[in-house]
């Protein structure tokens, strides 16, 4: 019986969500509940293990961290007209049977990335499609198992680049896949080539100075800076 810690305190990783034994049906069972309790979970699931974690009192700090790194990509790109970006944040990619991941941030670049058609799963097959360029989780509460099980699960993924942004330490960890399967830290950006972990430390610096919109007008000054 897949369990959950929904009522419980969120002042400590293990109080929100623990791996636990399952089976592909019982993550798809969870997945399908149509329960208003399962509208805001997000799901991860590794063989014979699921974690079930409880994003329905998500703070203030979460938001904000989310939809700056999502801002950032916009603005990155606008330097790049040419390049075709998508981006998928939150949504579920499964491999059926096998894993299944929600990634707070998922970027694609270039061509053939997944496009809903009626009909079809809601989800993304990885299956059917190719995975990701990047995935990244804002690590709040959950930077332990976010460095650990999920980093481990998105390599066996083989998505190319994985960031953990720490919103206590306000610092991002970027990580690249390597030959030999496993990741890599990294100072600069694959899929943002050019992007270098300095100037996101340093972006992420600029929230506790002011809102959202003064630390990405301070982001886009910068890499205008770069490019002038």
């Amino acid at each position: 019986m897949i369990t959950t810690s929904k009522n419980s305190t969120q002042s400590s990783e293990s109080s929100i969500a623990t791996w636990q034994p399952a089976t592909w049906q019982d993550y798809l069972n969870y997945r399908d509940d149509p329960s208003p309790d399962t509208a805001k979970a997000r799901l991860f699931f590794n063989g014979d293990q699921l974690l079930i974690t409880d994003m329905s009192g998500e703070g203030i700090n979460h938001s904000g961290f989310n939809n700056l790194l999502t801002m950032i990509f916009v603005l990155w790109f606008i330097q790049f007209p040419e390049q075709k970006f998508r981006s998928l944040g939150g949504c579920l990619l499964e491999k059926p049977e096998i894993q299944a991941v929600s990634p707070d941030l998922v970027l694609y670049l270039g061509e053939n990335s997944p496009v809903w058609q009626e009909g079809e799963s809601r989800y993304i097959n990885l299956n059917k499609w190719r995975v990701p360029d990047l995935v990244g989780e804002i690590s709040d509460t959950t930077l332990a198992t976010d460095l650990d099980e999920k980093k481990q699960l998105y390599a066996a993924l083989e998505i190319p680049e994985y960031w953990v942004i720490s919103v206590r330490a306000k610092q991002v960890l970027m990580f690249i896949l390597q030959e030999n399967g496993k990741y890599a830290e990294s100072d600069e950006s694959q899929a943002l080539v050019g992007l270098r972990v300095e100037l996101l430390n340093q972006t992420l610096e600029q929230l506790d100075q002011g809102e959202t919109g003064q630390a990405t007008r301070w982001f886009y000054q910068q890499i205008q800076k770069q490019i002038s």
